[in-house]
């Protein structure tokens, strides 16, 4: 028996928006990066740069959200089995942070390749 409720479009909608509430307010990391992320949006969606560049660049900045709401599951994963410090717990909350540093550095290769097709090519 699993602890998994039956799937309905409404509740799992309602549990999706809970997870995004509790990353906001209890992870600042994640809220920092929403802050960017919207204003990144604004920031693209007011240049006047193609809409194909608009496109790749707003969704390219969705990827450090995604591995930051991943790497808070790890966390709170973590913390839930153990309070102890024990070397695998590291080793799984260093791995979660690797996955949002990774998706940083490939936004940034996207952007970087972007901006460079605009201003040089």
């Amino acid at each position: 028996m699993t602890n998994k409720p039956k799937y309905h479009l409404i509740d799992n909608t309602r549990y999706a928006l809970s997870g995004l509430k509790i990353a906001y307010q209890e992870e600042m990391s994640f809220k920092i990066e929403v802050w960017l992320f919207v204003i990144a949006q604004v920031a693209i969606w007011a240049s006047p740069i193609d809409i194909l560049y608009k496109m790749i660049l707003s969704i390219s900045a969705i990827l450090p959200l995604w591995a930051e709401l991943i790497n808070s599951a790890i966390e709170h994963t973590v913390d839930l089995v153990t309070t102890e410090k024990h070397p695998l717990a590291k080793s799984a909350k260093d791995i979660g942070s690797s996955v949002v540093f990774v998706s940083i550095v490939m936004m940034l290769a996207i952007w970087g390749s972007v901006f460079y097709f605009i201003f040089f090519t």
